[in-house]
């Protein structure tokens, strides 16, 4: 396994891959590995020839008062967790290399940002797009593996790469969990023990949502989210919760009926973490357009 820290020396190594006939699996993280990521390695290294793994804490995806500067780092452990996975390269940039001084360019993918944690996190995921996009013009994979944890992250790099063109594939990992349903993240690492009980409340309100769709019948979207809210005031006495939605897969816009392939999200804060979690769901119906918010 090799680490490679300047941009030009991983494009060149990417240049040869490619022109000797390798087929290059990337994983994007932040790192500070857990399951999760591991899983998203293990996925592209069945699929290529070539695994590169960047470990970069992208500083445009955080707003103002979010946790870039506390965001766990390790690079030492997360290289001995790569090299056991067999990944070939390590892509770790600093952030001078990535945003050097007068940056002023800018990727956006635009509607899909306007709800779930784009309505919260203004300008988070510009930041995303912006970095995925050098990544990718970088290491020119064939394809790329994002986690189903971060479901609308992966939604909107596929439309980035529907739109532009990018000659890649975008494969969404499923979600890795703890044995009580808590979804891996390196913010967990934020949580006090009280704390980590009560987070396992997201599991369960997702758990109660597909338990009303699929053995209940219930087809109102409003009260679902209802029901879920109050299982997740009773459960976490520490929780504040920053939104809860139901949404189509395809625009990522709330749903008046529960119908289609749908996106069941939420983020909630226990303490100073803000988690996220979110089931895909397909209802026998099929989607109407008339029951798409615009």
């Amino acid at each position: 396994m090799r680490l490679v820290r300047d941009i030009r020396t991983m494009q060149e190594l990417s240049q040869k891959l490619r022109c000797e006939g390798n087929t290059i699996g990337f994983v994007p993280t932040m790192g500070y590995f857990h399951q999760g990521h591991l899983s998203l390695i293990r996925i592209a290294r069945q699929k290529a020839d070539v695994v590169v793994v960047s470990i970069f804490v992208n500083p445009f995806q955080f707003g103002p008062k979010e946790d870039f500067k506390s965001y766990p780092r390790d690079l030492d452990r997360d290289m001995k967790m790569a090299l056991k996975e067999k990944v070939d390269f390590i892509f770790h940039p600093s952030e001078q290399e990535m945003y050097p001084k007068n940056y002023s360019t800018y990727v956006e993918v635009t509607e899909l940002d306007k709800y779930l944690c784009g309505a919260s996190r203004p300008g988070h995921f510009k930041g995303v797009v912006t970095v995925c996009t050098k990544l990718f013009n970088i290491i020119r994979p064939h394809f790329a593996v994002f986690g189903q944890k971060d479901a609308q992250q992966a939604f909107i790099i596929k439309r980035l790469v529907r739109d532009l063109n990018l000659n890649m594939e975008i494969i969404m990992g499923p979600i890795i969990r703890e044995d009580d349903g808590l979804a891996m993240s390196s913010r967990n690492e934020y949580l006090n023990q009280e704390q980590r009980e009560q987070a396992v409340c997201l599991y369960k309100s997702l758990k109660l949502a597909e338990s009303l769709i699929k053995d209940q019948g219930e087809r109102d979207p409003q009260r679902i989210i209802n029901q879920m809210e109050g299982l997740i005031n009773r459960l976490a006495s520490q929780s504040e919760i920053d939104y809860i939605s139901i949404v189509d897969t395809q625009n990522l816009k709330p749903v008046d009926r529960i119908q289609g392939e749908l996106l069941i999200a939420l983020a909630v804060w226990i303490g100073k973490a803000r988690l996220i979690d979110n089931i895909i769901l397909t209802t026998p119906e099929k989607a109407d357009k008339t029951d798409i918010k615009e």
